[in-house]
Parts: C-alpha cells; sequence; structure tokens
C-alpha cells in the first residue's frame, strides 16, 4: 500500500514521514507543500493513502479532499481540531491532531490498510438477498452471510460502499448508506451523521458531539443531534 504527504510545513512533512516508516511499511510515494501539486500528481498517479494537513495557502485539505477521485483514502493531519465532524462528512479514515501520536498514527493505518483491502476485493455482487424482522442475509467475499440486526453494532459509509460491524467480523457491500437504512429496522438503527448508523439498543452514552458503542466512539453531527436526543430519550422511534 502506497501514500503521500500533504503539508506545508517542511517539519511536519519531514515528522510524517519518519513517523510511517517507524509503524508501517507503507511506501511513501511523494511529499507536496501544497494541495495543487498534490491534485496534480493525483491526476496521473494511482495512490492508495493521502495524509492532508487542512490549513494550508491556497487550496485547504478540506476544499482538497471533497474533489479526491476513486479509492485514495485520507487522514488528515492538523493542529485543528474543529473540522472533525466536517473530515467524517468526506469519508476521511481518521482525524489526528498535531503533534501526531505514534500510536494513533498506527491505529489509523491499520485501519486504512483493512479498508484498502475490502475495497480491492470484488464487492461488486454484495447485495441485501433477504431480511425480516430479525435478520437478513448478506453476499460478501463470495459468501452468503445471515447477520441478526441485534448483532449489528453500527454501518459506516466508505465513499460508494457499507462497512457492517458486529462483534465479531466487519462485512462491506457495494451499497450507500441511505439504501442499507431503507433495508433494516429504522426503528433500531438511527443515523447519526452523514457516515454512521448507530444501533440504538447497543448506545451506552452521548454527549454533544459523540455516541459511544462502549469503547466505540461515533461522531454526533449538528443536524442529526436533536432528533437523536429525542429519539433516545423516547426509547427511539423512525429516522430518515
Amino acid at each position: 500500500m502506497n501514500c503521500i504527504i500533504v503539508d506545508d510545513e517542511p517539519l511536519a512533512r519531514n515528522e510524517m514521514e519518519s513517523l510511517i516508516r517507524e509503524v508501517s511499511s507503507l511506501e511513501i510515494l511523494m511529499k507536496f507543500s501544497n494541495a495543487f501539486a498534490a491534485k496534480e500528481y493525483l491526476a496521473k498517479n494511482e495512490v492508495d493513502l493521502l495524509f492532508l494537513d487542512i490549513e494550508m495557502p491556497g487550496l485547504n485539505g478540506v476544499d482538497f479532499a471533497a474533489s479526491i477521485p476513486g479509492k485514495c483514502l485520507t487522514i488528515f493531519t492538523t493542529a485543528y481540531p474543529q473540522y472533525a465532524l466536517r473530515s467524517y462528512e468526506l469519508d476521511a479514515i481518521d482525524y489526528l491532531l498535531k503533534p501526531i501520536d505514534k500510536v494513533r498514527l498506527e491505529k489509523a493505518i491499520r485501519k486504512a490498510e483493512m479498508y484498502n483491502k475490502l475495497l480491492s476485493d470484488d464487492t461488486a455482487k454484495n447485495t441485501i438477498e433477504l431480511n425480516t424482522n430479525d435478520f437478513f442475509f448478506i453476499k460478501s467475499d463470495r459468501r452468503t452471510h445471515k447477520l441478526y440486526f441485534a448483532d449489528i453494532l453500527y454501518i459506516e459509509g466508505l465513499k460508494d460502499y457499507v462497512i457492517i460491524y458486529t462483534q465479531n467480523q466487519k462485512l462491506m457491500t457495494a451499497m450507500n448508506l441511505k439504501t442499507i437504512h431503507q433495508k433494516i429496522p429504522q426503528s433500531l438503527f438511527f443515523r447519526v451523521s452523514k457516515s454512521f448508523l448507530v444501533n440504538m439498543e447497543r448506545v451506552t452514552s452521548f454527549d454533544n458531539h459523540t455516541v459511544y458503542l462502549g469503547e466505540t466512539d461515533i461522531p454526533l453531527g449538528d443536524i442529526y443531534r436533536n432528533d437523536f436526543v429525542k429519539s433516545y430519550a423516547e426509547g427511539h422511534g423512525d429516522n430518515q
């Protein structure tokens, strides 16, 4: 798996390169001081993963990320926490605050490698075959899986795919988040941001910006917060 680094600060680029080499075997193709040069490179080369600063002159990282094509994944690296929710709307793999923590970086890279593998697999034929009140069948990795709704923790949208998380597995299907939400019980699964559906029975707590499912934290978007709080207080209910 390869990557590029985009940051307007030379010291930050070099530090990121050193950290990446220390915690992973990623092939670092290039380093760029601005998003325009990186965008030109992406147009001519296949890149798996992008480490992207946000506050840069000319074209900032958020606007650049919105235009990234294909299966290139993004990890934001920034000193500014206020863009975190926006990053999830752009299907970012992770959002790392400077100074970059080595353990967090390693975790983000592992997540990116897992997504890259899933995106590289043959997922074109993954579909929901049948759903009942309690479970549904889904084709994934050339096998048919029976999934009970109660066993699903949350569902994440990633570009044109969704990843279904249970206690023991992750299954990917070529379907957007809105479509799969229409095929599962909306009284049980609530949309909490552009990229996430959560099983309301698995929610253990929440605050203004995060929904917690045990040790897992899911971003809570501003436009979804009031409906989520109301639904959770009322013991759930339909949502769109």
